[in-house]
Formats: C-alpha cells, structure tokens, sequence
C-alpha cells in the first residue's frame, strides 16, 4: 500500500464540499485501504478524502477501541445530546480546541464493497464520524468554534503552518 500526502489547511479541496460516489469499485476499496494506513501512520482516528486530496465522500475511521470502518456517501440523519470535547486534525497538526458534538447519532452510509449499512455511533466514534463529515462538508473544526477562538487558533496555525514549510524546505 502507498502513504497518502496529507493537505494541509486552507488548501484544495479541504473547504469545498465532496462530491458523491455514484459507483464503487475496487479502487475505492484500494483508496480506503492507504487511506487507513494513512491515518495510522499519522497516529490519527479518522480521515476523510478531501484531507488526502479526493474531493469524494469518503471517510475511513478507526476509534482507540473499535474496528476500522469505510464510510461512502454518509449521512448522518439523527442526533441527540450534546458535549464539548478535545479534537485535532491530521490537516491542522498541533491545533487543539474544544468542539461541541452530538453524543448520539445515527448514520447510513455504503461500505467499501459499496453496501448500504445504517448504524448507530456513540460519545467518541460519533464525534469521529461528525468531525469527518464535516471534512465532505468542507467545514473544519475551526468553524465550530466562536469567533475569538477560532480567530486565535487560526493564528497559532499560522505559525505552526510556517514552521512546518520550513522544516520542509530544509529538509
């Protein structure tokens, strides 16, 4: 398998909203699969095409205690409850803020081998799946944040966004 190039924010396609599958083939599977080794390499819980630069509805998640999944073309139709924890994002490394998510949700989605499965995800695996589709939305956790924060973590990325292009340039 082949490690994906991560797209950083602001950048193509992370702000625009995913296009749907309209079929699933083998090479959506074979996209799941480096998507998830992606994700492992980078020590991350979930990933959504546009962060590897597939402007598809695509996600792949794998909670600390849970199996992996592929997500194709979710919706999340239900919600109920309401918490604020901790997220990051593998396209804003080092960027950590308190989201507001829903504790309970329920999604339907197709599998990597394009069946349509419908779940119910709780507490941290459905903070995973929001964040996700979030990303197919073309919102990032920032968005969710009031303005004063938001404004104050797009400036901490800046300066970790700089660091990281240096470090790349020396490299």
């Amino acid at each position: 398998m082949a490690l994906l190039n991560l797209v950083l924010y602001p950048d193509d396609p992370l702000t625009k909203v995913a296009e749907p599958y309209t079929d699933v083939g083998p090479e959506v599977a074979k996209l799941a699969e480096e998507m998830l080794e992606t994700m492992a390499t980078y020590e991350g819980v979930g990933l959504a095409g546009p962060q590897v630069g597939v402007a598809k509805r695509i996600l792949v998640a794998r909670p600390p205690e849970g199996e992996a999944m592929c997500l194709i073309n979710p919706e999340i139709y239900e919600m109920e409850g309401r918490e604020e924890g901790e997220e990051g994002c593998l396209s804003l490394p080092n960027i950590y803020a308190m989201v507001p998510r829903a504790t309970r949700i329920r999604v339907r989605a197709l599998d990597a081998a394009g069946q349509p499965i419908d779940f119910e995800a709780r507490d941290f695996p459905a903070r995973i799946i929001q964040h996700e589709v979030d990303h197919l939305d073309g919102v990032m956790f920032l968005d969710r944040l009031d303005i004063l924060t938001r404004q104050g973590k797009l400036q901490e990325w800046e300066e970790v966004r700089e660091r990281l292009l240096a470090a790349v340039v020396r490299g």
